[in-house]
Protein backbone atom coordinates (compact mmCIF):
# COMPACT_ATOMS: atom_id res chain seq x y z
CA UNK A 1 0.00 0.00 0.00
CA UNK A 2 1.45 3.70 -0.97
CA UNK A 3 2.09 5.93 1.62
CA UNK A 4 1.06 9.53 1.38
CA UNK A 5 1.30 12.69 3.09
CA UNK A 6 -1.48 15.12 3.61
CA UNK A 7 -0.52 18.79 3.55
CA UNK A 8 -2.98 20.29 5.98
CA UNK A 9 -3.66 24.03 5.35
CA UNK A 10 -3.66 26.61 8.58
CA UNK A 11 -6.52 28.76 6.55
CA UNK A 12 -9.18 26.34 7.49
CA UNK A 13 -7.70 23.13 8.91
CA UNK A 14 -8.67 21.71 5.24
CA UNK A 15 -5.84 19.14 3.10
CA UNK A 16 -4.57 21.38 0.62
CA UNK A 17 -3.03 18.46 -1.06
CA UNK A 18 -2.06 15.26 -0.95
CA UNK A 19 1.29 13.58 -1.93
CA UNK A 20 2.55 9.58 -2.04
CA UNK A 21 5.56 9.17 -0.20
CA UNK A 22 8.60 7.53 -2.71
CA UNK A 23 9.35 4.09 -1.45
CA UNK A 24 12.67 2.93 -0.32
CA UNK A 25 13.54 1.39 -3.25
CA UNK A 26 12.67 4.34 -5.17
CA UNK A 27 14.47 6.79 -3.56
CA UNK A 28 17.60 4.64 -3.66
CA UNK A 29 17.28 3.97 -7.16
CA UNK A 30 16.64 8.44 -7.60
CA UNK A 31 20.16 9.02 -5.61
CA UNK A 32 21.67 6.36 -7.89
CA UNK A 33 20.32 8.30 -11.11
CA UNK A 34 21.78 11.35 -9.31
CA UNK A 35 25.24 9.84 -9.21
CA UNK A 36 25.62 8.62 -12.50
CA UNK A 37 24.22 12.34 -13.50
CA UNK A 38 26.36 14.10 -11.52
CA UNK A 39 29.98 13.50 -13.28
CA UNK A 40 28.45 15.23 -16.85
CA UNK A 41 27.15 18.11 -15.30
CA UNK A 42 30.12 18.57 -13.49
CA UNK A 43 32.41 18.48 -16.59
CA UNK A 44 30.14 21.18 -17.90
CA UNK A 45 31.85 24.78 -17.78
CA UNK A 46 30.75 26.27 -14.67
CA UNK A 47 29.64 29.45 -17.17
CA UNK A 48 26.86 27.06 -18.12
CA UNK A 49 25.64 25.97 -14.39
CA UNK A 50 25.74 29.40 -14.01
CA UNK A 51 23.52 30.70 -16.75
CA UNK A 52 21.48 27.59 -15.89
CA UNK A 53 20.60 28.13 -12.71
CA UNK A 54 19.93 32.20 -13.30
CA UNK A 55 17.37 30.57 -16.08
CA UNK A 56 15.55 28.67 -13.69
CA UNK A 57 15.25 32.12 -11.55
CA UNK A 58 13.75 34.14 -13.81
CA UNK A 59 11.66 31.28 -14.20
CA UNK A 60 10.40 31.54 -10.79
CA UNK A 61 10.19 35.14 -10.81
CA UNK A 62 7.38 34.92 -13.63
CA UNK A 63 5.53 33.03 -11.03
CA UNK A 64 5.21 35.86 -8.46
CA UNK A 65 1.33 36.10 -8.21
CA UNK A 66 0.86 32.01 -7.44
CA UNK A 67 3.86 31.84 -5.37
CA UNK A 68 2.08 34.78 -2.72
CA UNK A 69 -1.38 32.77 -2.84
CA UNK A 70 0.20 29.08 -2.19
CA UNK A 71 2.55 30.61 0.66
CA UNK A 72 -0.97 31.62 2.22
CA UNK A 73 -2.34 28.44 1.74
CA UNK A 74 0.44 26.39 2.73
CA UNK A 75 2.03 27.51 5.72
CA UNK A 76 -0.37 31.00 6.46
CA UNK A 77 1.80 33.93 5.00
CA UNK A 78 -0.25 36.90 4.61
CA UNK A 79 -1.15 37.16 0.56
CA UNK A 80 -0.18 41.21 1.23
CA UNK A 81 3.57 40.75 1.00
CA UNK A 82 3.79 38.93 -1.97
CA UNK A 83 5.69 36.20 -1.84
CA UNK A 84 9.55 35.63 -1.42
CA UNK A 85 11.25 36.00 -4.93
CA UNK A 86 13.04 39.07 -3.57
CA UNK A 87 15.03 37.32 -0.94
CA UNK A 88 15.21 34.05 -3.62
CA UNK A 89 16.73 36.49 -6.44
CA UNK A 90 19.17 38.41 -4.35
CA UNK A 91 20.29 35.20 -2.82
CA UNK A 92 20.71 33.25 -5.85
CA UNK A 93 22.12 35.88 -8.26
CA UNK A 94 25.09 37.02 -5.35
CA UNK A 95 25.85 33.69 -5.47
CA UNK A 96 25.98 33.09 -8.94
CA UNK A 97 27.62 36.42 -9.54
CA UNK A 98 30.76 35.09 -6.80
CA UNK A 99 30.99 31.33 -7.96
CA UNK A 100 33.74 31.89 -10.79
CA UNK A 101 36.24 33.21 -8.49
CA UNK A 102 34.88 31.10 -5.56
CA UNK A 103 35.37 28.07 -7.49
CA UNK A 104 38.47 28.82 -9.15
CA UNK A 105 41.74 26.92 -8.85
CA UNK A 106 44.26 27.97 -6.32
CA UNK A 107 47.75 28.32 -7.97
CA UNK A 108 50.82 27.42 -5.72
CA UNK A 109 53.74 27.21 -8.40
CA UNK A 110 53.41 26.62 -12.42
CA UNK A 111 56.95 26.54 -13.33
CA UNK A 112 59.39 24.61 -15.63
CA UNK A 113 60.11 21.87 -13.40
CA UNK A 114 56.33 21.59 -11.51
CA UNK A 115 52.69 22.58 -11.28
CA UNK A 116 50.79 22.85 -7.69
CA UNK A 117 47.51 23.68 -7.52
CA UNK A 118 44.47 23.04 -5.50
CA UNK A 119 41.18 22.91 -7.05
CA UNK A 120 37.84 23.08 -5.29
CA UNK A 121 35.87 19.34 -7.18
CA UNK A 122 32.13 18.89 -5.57
CA UNK A 123 30.98 16.40 -3.00
CA UNK A 124 28.66 14.54 -5.87
CA UNK A 125 25.33 14.33 -4.95
CA UNK A 126 23.82 17.04 -2.10
CA UNK A 127 20.90 16.22 -0.05
CA UNK A 128 18.85 19.61 1.03
CA UNK A 129 16.50 19.15 3.61
CA UNK A 130 14.52 22.32 3.08
CA UNK A 131 12.08 23.93 6.20
CA UNK A 132 8.30 25.45 5.64
CA UNK A 133 8.80 28.92 6.66
CA UNK A 134 10.89 30.30 4.11
CA UNK A 135 10.50 27.51 2.08
CA UNK A 136 11.90 29.29 -1.50
CA UNK A 137 15.05 31.26 0.44
CA UNK A 138 15.93 28.66 2.50
CA UNK A 139 16.00 26.35 -0.51
CA UNK A 140 17.79 28.23 -2.92
CA UNK A 141 20.62 28.73 -0.20
CA UNK A 142 21.91 25.76 -1.05
CA UNK A 143 20.30 24.27 -4.08
CA UNK A 144 22.44 26.95 -6.43
CA UNK A 145 26.08 26.75 -4.71
CA UNK A 146 25.60 23.26 -5.09
CA UNK A 147 24.19 22.98 -8.38
CA UNK A 148 26.16 25.98 -9.78
CA UNK A 149 29.34 23.64 -7.96
CA UNK A 150 29.14 20.80 -9.79
CA UNK A 151 26.90 18.63 -7.54
CA UNK A 152 23.61 16.98 -8.61
CA UNK A 153 21.30 17.59 -5.44
CA UNK A 154 18.03 15.99 -4.38
CA UNK A 155 15.81 18.36 -2.57
CA UNK A 156 13.26 17.26 0.29
CA UNK A 157 10.87 19.68 1.20
CA UNK A 158 9.06 19.81 4.05
CA UNK A 159 5.13 18.33 3.82
CA UNK A 160 3.82 21.69 4.98
CA UNK A 161 5.44 22.99 1.87
CA UNK A 162 5.31 20.41 -0.96
CA UNK A 163 4.28 22.47 -4.19
CA UNK A 164 7.41 24.65 -3.08
CA UNK A 165 9.98 21.78 -3.63
CA UNK A 166 7.36 20.79 -6.78
CA UNK A 167 7.83 24.07 -8.34
CA UNK A 168 11.45 24.26 -7.89
CA UNK A 169 12.16 21.35 -9.76
CA UNK A 170 9.76 22.50 -12.57
CA UNK A 171 11.83 25.83 -12.92
CA UNK A 172 15.07 24.11 -13.13
CA UNK A 173 14.29 21.47 -15.04
CA UNK A 174 12.42 24.07 -17.71
CA UNK A 175 15.73 26.26 -17.70
CA UNK A 176 17.87 23.07 -19.12
CA UNK A 177 19.45 21.67 -15.69
CA UNK A 178 18.72 17.94 -16.47
CA UNK A 179 16.42 16.12 -14.32
CA UNK A 180 18.18 13.21 -12.92
CA UNK A 181 20.68 16.22 -11.84
CA UNK A 182 17.76 18.18 -9.81
CA UNK A 183 15.19 16.22 -8.31
CA UNK A 184 12.34 16.66 -5.68
CA UNK A 185 11.65 13.60 -3.80
CA UNK A 186 8.67 13.27 -1.45
CA UNK A 187 10.44 11.25 1.98
CA UNK A 188 9.87 9.90 5.36
CA UNK A 189 11.90 10.04 7.76
CA UNK A 190 13.36 5.91 7.46
CA UNK A 191 14.15 6.52 3.85
CA UNK A 192 15.79 9.68 4.46
CA UNK A 193 17.62 8.48 7.11
CA UNK A 194 18.85 5.50 5.38
CA UNK A 195 19.69 7.51 2.36
CA UNK A 196 22.68 8.80 4.31
CA UNK A 197 23.15 6.05 6.79
CA UNK A 198 23.61 3.87 3.64
CA UNK A 199 26.02 6.47 1.62
CA UNK A 200 23.53 7.10 -1.12
CA UNK A 201 23.93 10.93 -0.57
CA UNK A 202 27.57 12.45 -0.25
CA UNK A 203 26.67 15.77 1.81
CA UNK A 204 23.47 16.79 3.55
CA UNK A 205 22.27 20.31 4.35
CA UNK A 206 19.89 20.43 6.56
CA UNK A 207 17.55 23.52 8.14
CA UNK A 208 15.01 22.71 11.19
CA UNK A 209 14.73 21.70 14.58
CA UNK A 210 17.67 20.60 16.83
CA UNK A 211 15.90 17.15 16.88
CA UNK A 212 15.76 17.12 13.36
CA UNK A 213 19.37 17.90 13.25
CA UNK A 214 20.48 15.57 15.50
CA UNK A 215 18.47 12.74 13.79
CA UNK A 216 21.03 14.03 10.16
CA UNK A 217 23.81 13.42 12.20
CA UNK A 218 23.21 10.49 14.59
CA UNK A 219 22.17 9.08 10.64
CA UNK A 220 25.45 9.89 9.16
CA UNK A 221 27.91 8.80 12.18
CA UNK A 222 30.33 6.40 10.87
CA UNK A 223 29.81 7.43 6.95
CA UNK A 224 32.41 10.83 7.10
CA UNK A 225 29.49 12.13 4.98
CA UNK A 226 29.54 15.91 5.89
CA UNK A 227 25.90 17.15 7.56
CA UNK A 228 25.62 20.80 7.26
CA UNK A 229 22.84 22.11 9.96
CA UNK A 230 20.85 25.45 10.96
CA UNK A 231 18.94 24.67 13.63
CA UNK A 232 17.22 28.01 14.89
CA UNK A 233 17.70 30.11 17.50
CA UNK A 234 16.63 32.62 20.47
CA UNK A 235 17.70 35.34 19.07
CA UNK A 236 18.06 38.73 21.47
CA UNK A 237 17.40 42.09 20.34
CA UNK A 238 19.60 45.16 22.49
CA UNK A 239 18.44 48.37 22.78
CA UNK A 240 21.30 50.62 23.91
CA UNK A 241 21.04 53.72 26.45
CA UNK A 242 21.85 56.25 22.56
CA UNK A 243 19.71 53.54 20.69
CA UNK A 244 16.63 55.78 18.88
CA UNK A 245 14.12 54.27 20.06
CA UNK A 246 11.23 54.62 17.02
CA UNK A 247 13.80 52.92 14.73
CA UNK A 248 14.43 50.06 17.62
CA UNK A 249 11.08 49.51 17.86
CA UNK A 250 9.83 49.06 14.39
CA UNK A 251 12.77 46.63 13.72
CA UNK A 252 12.71 44.21 16.39
CA UNK A 253 8.89 44.10 16.84
CA UNK A 254 8.81 43.46 13.04
CA UNK A 255 12.12 41.06 13.31
CA UNK A 256 9.65 39.39 16.45
CA UNK A 257 6.17 39.22 15.14
CA UNK A 258 6.66 38.55 10.95
CA UNK A 259 5.62 35.51 9.42
CA UNK A 260 3.98 35.17 12.63
CA UNK A 261 7.67 34.62 14.67
CA UNK A 262 8.07 31.81 12.33
CA UNK A 263 11.67 32.74 11.95
CA UNK A 264 14.60 31.11 12.31
CA UNK A 265 16.19 34.65 12.98
CA UNK A 266 13.34 36.09 14.58
CA UNK A 267 13.76 38.03 17.32
CA UNK A 268 12.41 36.23 20.64
CA UNK A 269 13.49 37.72 23.60
CA UNK A 270 14.71 42.08 24.02
CA UNK A 271 16.60 43.46 26.28
CA UNK A 272 16.45 47.37 26.59
CA UNK A 273 18.27 49.93 28.72
CA UNK A 274 16.85 50.97 31.93
CA UNK A 275 16.57 53.91 30.94
CA UNK A 276 14.41 53.42 27.85
CA UNK A 277 12.78 51.00 29.16
CA UNK A 278 9.24 51.58 29.94
CA UNK A 279 9.35 54.12 26.29
CA UNK A 280 10.15 50.90 24.67
CA UNK A 281 7.65 49.06 26.16
CA UNK A 282 4.70 51.46 25.43
CA UNK A 283 5.28 51.68 22.04
CA UNK A 284 6.01 48.36 21.08
CA UNK A 285 2.58 47.68 23.15
CA UNK A 286 1.03 50.09 20.14
CA UNK A 287 2.69 48.65 16.94
CA UNK A 288 1.55 45.05 18.26
CA UNK A 289 -2.14 46.15 18.71
CA UNK A 290 -2.21 47.83 15.31
CA UNK A 291 -2.01 44.36 13.41
CA UNK A 292 -4.64 42.73 12.10
CA UNK A 293 -4.82 39.02 12.78
CA UNK A 294 -6.43 37.41 10.06
CA UNK A 295 -7.40 34.82 6.89
CA UNK A 296 -4.01 35.43 4.79
CA UNK A 297 -5.57 35.68 1.89
CA UNK A 298 -7.86 39.23 2.95
CA UNK A 299 -5.01 41.71 1.85
CA UNK A 300 -5.86 43.93 4.65
CA UNK A 301 -4.32 40.67 6.86
CA UNK A 302 -0.81 41.67 8.33
CA UNK A 303 -0.59 38.80 10.57
CA UNK A 304 -1.57 34.98 9.10
CA UNK A 305 -2.13 31.29 11.14
CA UNK A 306 0.97 30.45 12.46
CA UNK A 307 1.53 27.06 9.48
CA UNK A 308 0.38 24.60 11.75
CA UNK A 309 -2.07 24.01 15.51
CA UNK A 310 0.20 22.11 17.25
CA UNK A 311 3.24 25.19 16.52
CA UNK A 312 0.37 27.23 17.79
CA UNK A 313 0.53 24.90 21.23
CA UNK A 314 3.56 25.39 22.07
CA UNK A 315 3.46 28.94 21.74
CA UNK A 316 0.45 28.99 23.71
CA UNK A 317 1.78 26.73 26.60
CA UNK A 318 5.05 29.02 26.67
CA UNK A 319 3.01 32.01 27.86
CA UNK A 320 0.80 30.42 30.35
CA UNK A 321 3.59 28.97 31.85
CA UNK A 322 5.25 32.69 32.12
CA UNK A 323 1.99 34.07 33.09
CA UNK A 324 1.32 31.30 35.67
CA UNK A 325 5.57 32.32 37.05
CA UNK A 326 4.63 36.04 36.86
CA UNK A 327 5.00 37.12 33.90
CA UNK A 328 2.31 40.27 32.78
CA UNK A 329 0.95 40.18 29.35
CA UNK A 330 0.09 43.16 27.56
CA UNK A 331 -2.22 42.27 24.46
CA UNK A 332 -6.14 41.06 24.47
CA UNK A 333 -7.67 38.25 22.68
CA UNK A 334 -7.92 39.69 19.00
CA UNK A 335 -11.36 38.71 17.55
CA UNK A 336 -9.48 36.26 15.07
CA UNK A 337 -8.06 34.32 17.69
CA UNK A 338 -9.43 30.58 17.43
CA UNK A 339 -7.48 29.07 20.04
CA UNK A 340 -5.83 27.58 17.31
CA UNK A 341 -3.50 28.37 14.43
CA UNK A 342 -4.80 31.74 14.46
CA UNK A 343 -2.86 32.86 17.50
CA UNK A 344 -2.77 37.09 19.12
CA UNK A 345 0.68 37.95 18.84
CA UNK A 346 1.91 38.72 22.57
CA UNK A 347 4.44 40.99 24.61
CA UNK A 348 5.51 40.08 27.81
CA UNK A 349 7.24 41.64 30.45
CA UNK A 350 7.90 40.82 34.36
CA UNK A 351 10.17 37.63 32.36
CA UNK A 352 13.62 36.09 33.62
CA UNK A 353 15.56 33.54 31.52
CA UNK A 354 13.79 30.69 34.34
CA UNK A 355 11.04 30.94 32.00
CA UNK A 356 10.83 28.60 29.17
CA UNK A 357 9.81 31.85 26.76
CA UNK A 358 12.84 33.43 27.45
CA UNK A 359 15.12 30.12 27.22
CA UNK A 360 12.94 27.65 24.66
CA UNK A 361 12.81 28.41 20.66
CA UNK A 362 9.08 29.41 20.68
CA UNK A 363 8.91 29.93 16.53
CA UNK A 364 5.55 31.72 17.38
CA UNK A 365 4.59 35.56 17.27
CA UNK A 366 5.62 36.15 21.33
CA UNK A 367 8.45 38.09 22.80
CA UNK A 368 9.67 38.44 26.13
CA UNK A 369 10.96 42.16 26.97
CA UNK A 370 13.51 42.94 29.82
CA UNK A 371 15.28 45.77 31.45
CA UNK A 372 19.11 45.94 31.79
CA UNK A 373 21.67 48.34 33.72
CA UNK A 374 24.53 48.39 31.38
CA UNK A 375 26.01 46.60 28.23
CA UNK A 376 27.81 43.86 30.31
CA UNK A 377 24.66 42.70 31.72
CA UNK A 378 23.33 42.73 27.97
CA UNK A 379 25.94 40.63 26.67
CA UNK A 380 25.44 37.86 29.82
CA UNK A 381 21.86 37.62 29.04
CA UNK A 382 22.55 37.77 25.03
CA UNK A 383 24.87 34.79 25.90
CA UNK A 384 22.50 33.15 28.34
CA UNK A 385 21.02 30.75 26.16
CA UNK A 386 21.44 27.26 24.24
CA UNK A 387 21.50 28.60 20.64
CA UNK A 388 23.81 31.05 18.72
CA UNK A 389 22.47 32.22 14.99
CA UNK A 390 21.82 36.27 15.30
CA UNK A 391 21.67 38.91 17.88
CA UNK A 392 20.79 42.51 17.12
CA UNK A 393 22.23 45.59 18.92
CA UNK A 394 20.63 49.02 18.18
CA UNK A 395 22.82 51.81 18.93
CA UNK A 396 24.39 55.32 17.19
CA UNK A 397 28.25 54.13 18.59
CA UNK A 398 29.17 51.62 15.94
CA UNK A 399 32.88 51.26 17.75
CA UNK A 400 31.04 50.09 20.38
CA UNK A 401 28.54 48.01 19.04
CA UNK A 402 31.48 45.98 17.15
CA UNK A 403 33.30 45.46 20.86
CA UNK A 404 29.88 44.20 21.83
CA UNK A 405 29.47 42.04 19.09
CA UNK A 406 32.47 40.34 19.55
CA UNK A 407 31.49 39.39 22.52
CA UNK A 408 28.64 37.80 21.87
CA UNK A 409 27.88 33.85 21.45
CA UNK A 410 26.35 33.97 17.66
CA UNK A 411 26.58 33.63 13.83
CA UNK A 412 25.97 36.95 12.83
CA UNK A 413 25.22 40.11 14.92
CA UNK A 414 23.19 43.11 13.10
CA UNK A 415 23.63 46.80 14.21
CA UNK A 416 20.20 48.94 13.72
CA UNK A 417 18.89 45.71 12.06
CA UNK A 418 17.63 42.10 12.24
CA UNK A 419 15.95 39.41 10.92
CA UNK A 420 17.98 39.55 7.69
CA UNK A 421 20.09 37.30 5.62
CA UNK A 422 23.12 39.18 3.58
CA UNK A 423 23.82 36.83 0.93
CA UNK A 424 27.25 38.20 0.46
CA UNK A 425 28.12 37.47 4.53
CA UNK A 426 28.30 33.83 5.82
CA UNK A 427 25.18 32.35 7.46
CA UNK A 428 25.94 30.02 10.41
CA UNK A 429 25.63 29.85 13.77
CA UNK A 430 27.10 28.08 17.12
CA UNK A 431 25.90 25.72 19.89
CA UNK A 432 22.87 24.36 18.99
CA UNK A 433 21.91 26.02 16.17
CA UNK A 434 24.34 24.09 14.38
CA UNK A 435 27.76 24.40 12.51
CA UNK A 436 26.53 25.61 8.94
CA UNK A 437 28.63 27.36 6.30
CA UNK A 438 25.56 28.70 3.90
CA UNK A 439 25.49 31.95 1.48
CA UNK A 440 28.80 33.84 0.67
CA UNK A 441 31.86 32.74 -1.15
CA UNK A 442 32.41 30.60 1.84
CA UNK A 443 29.55 28.24 0.69
CA UNK A 444 31.10 27.16 -2.17
CA UNK A 445 34.20 25.73 0.23
CA UNK A 446 31.24 23.59 1.83
CA UNK A 447 29.79 22.22 -1.20
CA UNK A 448 33.42 21.55 -2.38
CA UNK A 449 36.31 19.13 -1.21
CA UNK A 450 39.85 20.73 -2.04
CA UNK A 451 41.88 18.11 -4.53
CA UNK A 452 45.53 18.93 -4.39
CA UNK A 453 47.48 18.46 -7.87
CA UNK A 454 51.57 17.90 -7.27
CA UNK A 455 52.69 17.50 -11.11
CA UNK A 456 56.44 17.43 -11.38
CA UNK A 457 57.28 18.21 -14.90
CA UNK A 458 59.96 15.51 -16.71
Amino acid sequence: MTKTVDLISPIDGSVYLTRDVLSRDAAFSAAQRAKAAQADWAARPVSDRIALVRKAGEIIGQQTDRMATELAHQMGRPIRYGGEYGGFNERLTYMADVAEKSLAPMQIEDSATARRVIKRVPWGVVLVVAPWNYPYMTAINTVAPALIAGNSVILKHAAQTLAVGEHLAEAFQAAGVPEDVFQNLVLDHDTTSALIAERGVDFVNFTGSVGGGRAMEHAAAGTFTPVSTELGGKDPGYVRADADVDAAVDGLMDGAMFNAGQCCCGIERIYVHESLYDQFVEKAVAWVKAQKLGNPLDPDTTMGPMANVRFAKEVRTQIEEALADGAKAHIDTMPADDGGAYLTPQILTNVTHEMRVMRDESFGPVVGIMPVKDDDEAIALMNDSQFGLTASIWSKDAEAVEAIADRIETGTVFMNRCDYLDPALCWTGCKDTGRGQGLSKLAYQALTRPKSYHLKKA
